[in-house]
């Protein structure tokens, strides 16, 4: 019987090390002080680069050439879209908040915030609203692309390509998206990284949304070759649903069951587009052939 070859999964063994040894220094701070907040945010930051770094560290193990990233642009279409996918996807799920009650639209206490911060003095609501939208949109991605960028390097740049080789594009999806989640937990069960729903409520959307939209993550980055349409896609992401959809989203009693990453009502729409990207593999390039 021909013994299966472990050393292919070796890469992805150091990457994984690595990345959960350097992890666990920021776990420990932020875990200690007990929110995300501590360090001025800066221990977060330093959470989000530790894959980065691990595939840096790896590349370097292995000889490798850390231009095997996918450091290339690829199609500007593939960047558009991945900004523009996690905005639909979002609007889609708190719509149907909105729409049934589950959360109200809009925080009348945040958009008042929101008016002093802009110092404009009396003005409509819906154009503070405009406003915060349309400059945060574009300006604030930036921002979040430069913290993003940390994990998608390992993530995305290494660790999907990686698995890809021999997986293919279910398993990788799969895989990668469970990585992805567990490297989250600590934080999410033992810091404030939850939006207060009960810890068991938090892991389990939180793990379906996160592995549903690893089938998005991982198809965009096969058919561009480029890890920016990642970084795009967890940059947008995570500006659309932290800093604008969930602030506007009033309380009305149990909105945290139903909103942001920890709610249900997200991760049911993250299925339908891991669905919609699962069903469109067979337009990626068929997996390599690794002797």
């Amino acid at each position: 019987m021909e013994k299966p070859n472990t050393n292919k999964f070796r890469p992805i063994a150091i990457f994984l090390t690595i990345t959960f040894a350097l992890s666990a220094i920021y776990y420990f701070l932020i875990i200690y002080s007990g929110t995300l907040g501590s360090g001025w945010g800066q221990f977060t930051i330093g959470l989000m680069w530790c894959p980065g770094i691990a595939a840096f560290l790896t590349m370097k193990i292995l000889k490798r050439n850390i231009s095997e990233l996918g450091w290339n642009w690829g199609k500007t279409k593939y960047q558009l879209w991945s900004y523009l996918i996690p905005l639909l996807y979002a609007f889609i799920a708190y719509l149907i908040v909105w729409v049934f009650g589950w959360g109200g639209f809009y925080n009348k206490q945040f958009v008042i915030r929101l008016t002093e911060s802009f110092g404009f003095g009396e003005i409509g609501s819906g154009i503070i609203i405009a406003c915060y939208f349309l400059i945060f949109g574009i300006f604030g991605t930036i921002r979040s692309a430069a913290s993003a960028l940390g994990e998608e390097i390992g993530w995305r740049g290494f660790l999907v390509p990686e698995l890809y080789k021999t997986q293919g594009f279910t398993k990788t999806s799969l895989i990668s998206g469970f990585i992805w989640g567990i490297w989250h937990l600590p934080i999410l069960l033992f810091a404030d990284y939850n939006s207060g729903t009960p810890s068991w409520y938090a892991m389990t959307c939180f793990m379906v949304l996160i592995i549903s939209m690893s089938f998005i993550y991982t198809w965009f980055r096969i058919k561009s070759g480029s890890l920016w349409t990642a970084v795009l896609l967890h940059a947008s992401h995570n500006l659309f649903i932290q800093r604008i959809f969930t602030p506007l989203t009033e309380d009305t009693g149990n909105t945290a069951y139903f909103i942001d990453e920890f709610g249900i009502v997200l991760p049911i729409v993250g299925i339908g587009f891991a669905i919609y990207y699962w069903s469109k593999r067979k337009k990626l390039e068929p997996v390599p052939k690794v002797a």
